[in-house]
């Protein structure tokens, strides 16, 4: 069993450490322009990629979004009545609760785990996540009016891709040889640049309030737990759907938090470390939680 967590954990943390090191050498690493070609490029490569070579049931995809999709709302729900409760501003706190980094973190960590049907069934974890971003996500951290908002989530290649993959895994399609092959050398360096990028994002963020970080990656990590675990269990959902539900739900806080605050101006250096110490907790969890779900 230490054998096999080992081999899960082990791309994911030297990876993410390569990353670290870069960031705290001082030598110049272009993360606006990494940042973009993973999202604008490397993802939706990789999420076509992936669809057209698993064999993976509709239903079974549909569960997985499903479950992950109430988890994300049951957190939004317990969060903002928490953050009412200690009269904390919503648009800042609760986006961190809400969107866990089941992209740079969850998707290498279902592929190790349990191969190319867990980034598959991932991906469908993610797609939920990212339509939540860009909808939810910014409804609650900017002030404009749903018109731009809807027209910002519209030119996302990401929900391009996960309608292409969609229809493609309804309707059984598959690609040509020369775009499967195509698309599968793109996708292909989507997952290492986005683990070397967290790392350098963890080297350059700057640590903000400890205590009121400390318990909100508490509340992310184990509350997104036990939520999915809840979400699954009400659906009924099991086997590689359920273990892949449990590991994206309890993922620390996504990097895109801080990005979104630093946009907003919603106290990005409190996000930021949030994103620091969620990640560092998840790291000392998450061979315990393997150990569950395998």
């Amino acid at each position: 069993m230490l054998s096999e967590l080992f081999a899960i954990l082990a791309p994911i943390v030297i990876s993410v450490l390569i990353g670290f090191i870069w960031g705290r050498s001082g030598t110049a690493y272009p993360a606006d322009f990494v940042s973009r070609i993973v999202m604008y490029v490397g993802t939706p490569c990789l999420i076509i990629s992936v669809m057209s070579k698993v064999e993976v049931d509709a239903a079974v995809m549909g569960e997985v979004m499903l479950a992950t999709a109430v988890a994300m709302a049951a957190m939004g729900v317990l969060g903002w009545i928490i953050l009412r409760s200690f009269k904390l501003d919503i648009p800042t706190y609760l986006p961190p609760l809400i969107f866990p980094n089941n992209g740079n973190m969850g998707l290498p960590l279902c592929l190790f785990a349990f191969g190319q049907l867990g980034l598959a069934l991932a991906l469908g974890s993610f797609m939920v996540m990212m339509i939540a971003t860009f909808t939810v996500g910014l409804l609650l951290v900017s002030e404009g009016g749903w018109g731009d908002r809807f027209k910002d989530m519209a030119r996302q290649p990401v929900i391009h891709s996960m309608i292409i993959a969609l229809a493609m895994l309804v309707t059984g399609t598959h690609l040509p040889r020369w775009i499967d092959n195509t698309v599968t050398l793109i996708g292909g360096f989507a997952i290492p640049l986005m683990t070397i990028t967290l790392g350098v994002s963890l080297a350059t963020l700057k640590i903000g309030t400890w205590c009121r970080s400390f318990g909100f990656s508490i509340a992310r990590i184990f509350g997104g737990l036990a939520l999915g675990w809840l979400s699954c269990w009400l659906l009924n959902v099991e086997g590689v759907s359920r273990s892949v539900v449990l590991l994206q739900s309890a993922m620390p806080v996504a990097v895109f938090n801080y990005l979104l605050a630093l946009r907003y101006n919603r106290n990005p250096q409190e996000i930021a470390a949030m994103v620091v110490i969620s990640t560092l907790v998840a790291f000392v969890t998450l061979p315990f939680l393997l150990m569950v779900v395998l």
